[in-house]
């Protein structure tokens, strides 16, 4: 039997989305899956086309993996993020779309400064140093992460998409950044692991099974640990006016907040993504600080 683009997104979507290994957050994040995985396999764009047999058994070969709950960018290999390829890789946190907020969100405070520096913290394998890159040419960015895979595959990113202006560090948060960016940092950014250390293994197996468990939990009993930490120590690496950025689950955006607030921060905010979920808490730099 003959299957078109549309017949095979839409079966492929709904397979997906009947998935009990998937974390379904956003409404439409099977369809997305399936187009991705059709897209890779075939160069038909004609929603009536049909798609020829080798391409669909590959297609269905990806659904089936995704089925069972490996992430998406494992299977591709790859996420698109803020229209960079960044390549993933084993033994490293996977690029997560909502990184692309908190990414928008800084390069903003960024531009029209004078020098400005970035430093992003558990950085992966780099979707946000590099998005700023990216979109500030003129950031001097620095990305730091304790796994040795995901900087190891930062730089290799940095390398094939040309983008210089992003160097990356080995360790953990603020101890391997040159000394000379203390007081003269512009933004610091991190999505931290905000899993509860008692709630990991009520997590779906595509978050539990391909990630390091450092990634996902800072093993403090509300996630928030490494939330604080970063909040007490990020003032002295700001310049009067900088920011912190933290991107934490649907459910935190409040509370990192409130975290901010009582550590001195001033114009805290939180910011929605594209689809109003809380995504980002916002603040700038205490007056006094170390």
């Amino acid at each position: 039997m003959a299957l078109t683009i549309g017949d095979l997104i839409a079966e492929g979507a709904d397979r997906i989305r009947r998935s009990p290994h998937i974390d379904h957050w956003q409404e439409e994040a099977a369809r997305f899956d399936a187009e991705a995985f059709l897209a890779s396999v075939t160069d038909v764009g004609d929603p009536a086309a049909v798609v020829p047999a080798r391409a669909v058994r590959r297609f269905e070969r990806m659904v089936d993996r995704r089925v069972r709950g490996e992430p998406a960018a494992r299977i591709l290999g790859s996420v698109d993020f803020l229209d960079l390829e960044v390549r993933v890789r084993d033994g490293a946190f996977f690029p997560r779309i909502s990184s692309e907020t908190m990414t928008r969100e800084a390069a903003r405070r960024l531009r029209g400064r004078r020098r400005p520096v970035h430093v992003d913290l558990a950085t992966g394998v780099g979707p946000v140093a590099l998005g700023v890159a990216h979109l500030v040419p003129a950031a001097e960015v620095h990305g730091v992460d304790i796994l040795p895979a995901a900087v190891e595959g930062a730089r290799a990113n940095a390398r094939r998409l040309g983008l210089r202006g992003a160097r990356f560090h080995l360790g953990d948060l603020f101890a391997p950044l040159p000394p000379r960016l203390r007081g003269r940092t512009d933004a610091i950014t991190i999505h931290p692991p905000y899993i509860g250390e008692g709630e990991v293994e009520d997590q779906p197996q595509e978050i539990t099974a391909y990630e390091p468990a450092v990634t996902l939990t800072d093993f403090s009993p509300d996630g928030l640990g490494m939330v604080r930490r970063v909040a007490a120590e990020a003032p002295g690496w700001l310049r009067p006016n900088g920011w912190l950025l933290i991107e934490v689950g649907t459910d935190l955006g409040r509370r990192a907040a409130g975290i901010l607030r009582r550590a001195g921060y001033r114009d805290v905010e939180t910011v929605a993504d594209e689809y109003g979920i809380t995504r980002t808490a916002i603040g700038r730099r205490p007056r006094r600080a170390p």
